[in-house]
């Protein structure tokens, strides 16, 4: 199992695959890949990555919300694994917010996401949580599920005009941030 990461971007054929269920939780070098990955998407500053993202077609990613430039106004939830995770229910209602992507750098896009969502997943101790997220961590689970289903967040976009450049974006909106916003 490989603990030695570089991002895959888009046009990659593995971002475009369904992955694959963990099997064994508990397998010391599942868990050593576990350890490296939350290293490494700290190190990226990023909201959350999943494993197809760096060449591991398994269902599990990292989630790390937390305040930064980009993001002020993300809450602040110390990064865990997500194993094995569903959508049980959702909201009838969703909202656009801006999103980015390590695996497609320097585009942002305006994505329609589910206000809340009730989940299922494992956790690194290889036990069920089921709970419910909104807003800014329904929509970063949501991102990072597509990512294990084989999509990406301009899968989502309702329009062209609907995408812009990440400089384009600091200069019109990153300034005027509000709460919500994704990346991963």
């Amino acid at each position: 199992m490989s603990t030695d990461f570089s991002i895959h971007q888009l046009g990659h054929p593995l971002l475009r695959q369904t992955a694959l269920p963990v099997t064994d939780i508990d397998d010391p070098a599942f868990q050593q890949q576990l350890d490296a990955l939350l290293a490494f998407v700290m190190d990226k500053g990023g909201m959350g990555i999943a494993a197809p993202q760096v060449g591991i077609s398994q269902r599990f990613f990292i989630l790390s919300s937390h305040p930064n430039a980009r993001y002020p106004y993300a809450p602040a939830v110390p990064p865990f694994a997500v194993i094995n995770p569903e959508i049980l229910a959702h909201s009838d209602t969703s909202t656009k917010d801006w999103e980015g992507c390590l695996s497609l750098p320097g585009l942002r896009g305006l994505v329609p996401r589910y206000d809340w969502i009730e989940v299922r997943y494992q956790t690194r101790a290889g036990e069920t949580v089921e709970t419910r997220y909104e807003a800014f961590l329904a929509r970063v689970f949501q991102h990072e599920l597509d990512h294990i289903n084989g999509h990406v967040f301009i899968d989502r976009v309702e329009s062209t005009q609907e995408l812009m450049m990440e400089q384009e974006w600091q200069h019109q909106i990153g300034h005027q941030r509000i709460p919500g916003s994704s990346t991963d």
